[in-house]
């Protein structure tokens, strides 16, 4: 057990050391320009990725936001889960997004997912719609990449194909974004 432990950290460290800071600072500043555009940010995911979309906004939106004394306008697209069901029972479960993003979303706006597969039909259809009608485009996936990094205007894809370490290094990307505008507030400005 020791050793399997062992090799998960060594793994998973591997999988942080890949991370692409150059990516990361592009979507530092994807999120100023928002910010100063005073655009919305749509953030949506499934599985784990839905728990870590629900924590990036409240991160963002409460924590960032209290740092820089602006506020963020941003929404995690996974939390109205009456909602959610109505539009996956009325139409499809592939509609679950891209029907909330045709209610709220303006060019301009982003719309950011996380999928470790790339392929989750739900996440591939609202990121295609938002690329057309001219939102910024964001996508946090896993090694095989998935469609959706083929649809996406910024992607950064985690070294890993395995589920957990992809996810644990999309929160780590997500609280790289936060924390850059909580430890240094002068980037709203």
């Amino acid at each position: 057990m020791k050793e399997w432990i062992s090799n998960y950290i060594e793994a998973q460290k591997k999988t942080l050391d890949a991370i692409p800071a150059g990516a990361v600072e592009q979507l530092v500043q994807v999120l100023k320009t928002a910010l100063r555009g005073d655009h919305q940010i749509f953030v949506f995911g499934n599985g784990g990725s839905a728990a870590n979309a629900s924590h990036f906004i409240t991160d963002l939106g409460k924590g960032s936001s209290d740092k820089i004394g602006r506020r963020f306008r941003c929404l995690t697209l996974n939390d109205n889960v009456s909602w959610m069901t109505a539009i996956g029972n009325d139409y499809s479960y592939d509609d679950i997004f891209v029907r909330q993003l045709e209610n709220y979303a303006k060019p301009g706006d982003v719309a950011f997912t996380m999928s470790v597969s790339g392929n989750s039909p739900n996440v591939v259809k609202a990121i295609d719609w938002a690329a057309k009608k001219g939102l910024e485009t964001i996508a946090l996936v896993g090694g095989k990449r998935g469609k959706v990094a083929q649809i996406a205007k910024h992607v950064i894809a985690v070294d890993s194909e395995h589920y957990g370490r992809a996810e644990d290094t999309q929160m780590l990307i997500c609280h790289l974004l936060c924390y850059a505008f909580m430890e240094m507030p002068e980037l709203a400005k």
